[in-house]
């Protein structure tokens, strides 16, 4: 019987432990797509307690708390930080074989030293541990991303933003490279035309410039664009229900930005040319610019009325959905790929049953001289855990090329989510190690083997982005 999580977590055979030892733990982290307050990177902000810190905006732990009967006060509510760690410290026992058990004891143990488990007998000596840790100077925002071996990471940022969190975290000298990432979600949302106005004007102000017809919003997102560009961005990324790629003239869109600037609502039928539009528009943007396009595609957000008058959005009650967009997910590259406008692109799916139609769209627009110009993006969301880890690399290796894989990401909020890289690692470890031993791989090409290992952990990441 093993230990839990020992040295050897996750690693079943002495090839997988010789690979993830020896090749893979040592890596920098490169986190190309992040939600990371960017303020806070900036102002390297020390944080109160680890309930701050560790519960302040998990979704996942929220999740588990509210299944485990706790009443919202403890997750999103006035309880003090004790209250809700200690009711946080009541749920863990009842994650078992919940990704977040393993997640809750890698993070204490990565971040804290602490190798206890936790639960209601120990919670208050970790909490303690964790809060006199976090009064330290190795344990600031800055400091964690230190402690993690980051070399980069990549914000989220919509197109109306200053980025001047950037500039100042650039300008400290701060080691680790904090870029932005282009997210001009909002630009597309027009279902709510208040809202949507109030956003365009916003728009025009960071662009310097009045908003008032289609052609104008198009050169307003362009200089943000620019702008994006000149502070280092290299990258895109776009929440989708679905794909957009409806025919639609220009006529037919000016037309629509004009009635919900006027505060008509569009209809459906306008919605979508109106996407679709933008979407394409978008695209073209990133392949001028060298930039690679991500898109995460597929999710049902805030499905809870009641909670979302409550609470707002993003604060757990989101679901996968079961959109089928495959084709139009071909119409928008293919019109991208004949004029010769399709950037780098990472497409990930949030339902694990599109893995597969994900894993053979991408080899239909590949094409030299970039190794895996299309890329299968790596388990998301509710798939960032060891079995869609698992399903997703088996997926891309039956049916692409493993070896090109540009690897994990946090997509998260916290400065504690970077060993979800070492859970990664550990998984990616495994796979190829039973494979050697099993005789699938030949052990002749271990040095070959090592090499692939690295790539994804790291360097095809590196030399994608360029960074």
């Amino acid at each position: 019987m093993k230990n839990f999580m020992d040295q050897d977590f996750l690693l079943q055979t002495e090839t997988a432990k010789q690979l993830y030892h020896e090749s893979a733990k040592h890596l920098p982290i490169i986190d190309y797509h992040c939600h990371l307050n960017p303020r806070e990177v900036a102002q390297d902000h020390r944080f109160r307690s680890i309930t701050e810190l560790w519960l302040g905006g998990d979704h996942y732990k929220w999740r588990a708390l509210r299944t485990n009967g706790v009443d919202e006060r403890y997750i999103t509510g006035d309880a003090s930080d004790w209250e809700k760690f200690q009711k946080w410290a009541e749920t863990v026992p009842y994650c078992m074989r919940n990704p977040i058990y393993h997640w809750t004891h890698l993070e204490l143990r990565t971040a804290f030293g602490i190798e206890k488990l936790l639960n209601p007998d120990t919670a208050r000596e970790i909490y303690d541990e964790c809060n006199e840790k976090l009064q330290q100077p190795g344990f600031s925002a800055r400091g964690l991303m230190q402690r993690y071996n980051v070399e980069v990471v990549c914000t989220t940022d919509d197109p109306a933003d200053s980025l001047e969190y950037h500039s100042q975290t650039r300008e400290s000298g701060f080691q680790v490279k904090m870029l932005p990432t282009w997210r001009p979600d909002k630009a597309m949302a027009i279902e709510d035309p208040a809202a949507y106005r109030s956003y365009v004007e916003r728009l025009g102000a960071a662009a310097g410039m009045e908003i008032k017809t289609y052609g104008q919003l198009l050169e307003a997102l362009q200089i943000r664009h620019d702008f994006f560009g000149s502070m280092g961005c290299r990258l895109s990324d776009h929440g989708l229900t679905e794909f957009y790629a409806d025919d639609f003239t220009e006529t037919e869109v000016a037309a629509v930005f004009a009635k919900v600037m006027d505060g008509r609502a569009a209809t459906a039928d306008e919605m979508n040319k109106f996407r679709s539009a933008l979407l394409l528009e978008f695209g073209r943007q990133d392949a001028r610019a060298g930039w690679t396009q991500q898109y995460h595609y597929g999710p049902i957000r805030n499905n809870n009325t009641k909670m979302m008058q409550r609470l707002g959005p993003d604060t757990g009650y989101d679901s996968i959905g079961t959109v089928d967009t495959a084709a139009s997910m071909a119409r928008f590259l293919d019109r991208l790929c004949r004029e010769d406008s399709l950037a780098q692109t990472i497409l990930y799916c949030i339902n694990p049953s599109d893995n597969e139609m994900l894993a053979t769209m991408i080899g239909n627009f590949q094409e030299g001289p970039v190794p895996g110009k299309i890329q299968f993006g790596s388990g998301w969301w509710f798939n960032d855990q060891k079995d869609g880890m698992e399903r997703q690399l088996n997926a891309l290796s039956l049916l692409g090329l493993l070896s090109r894989f540009v690897g994990m990401l946090t997509d998260s909020r916290s400065f504690l989510s970077y060993p979800r890289h070492e859970y990664f690692r550990r998984t990616l470890c495994n796979l190829i190690g039973n494979d050697v031993e099993n005789g699938e791989l030949p052990v002749q090409e271990m040095e070959r083997i090592r090499g692939m290992v690295q790539d994804i952990c790291y360097y095809n990441a590196k030399r994608y982005f360029r960074f």
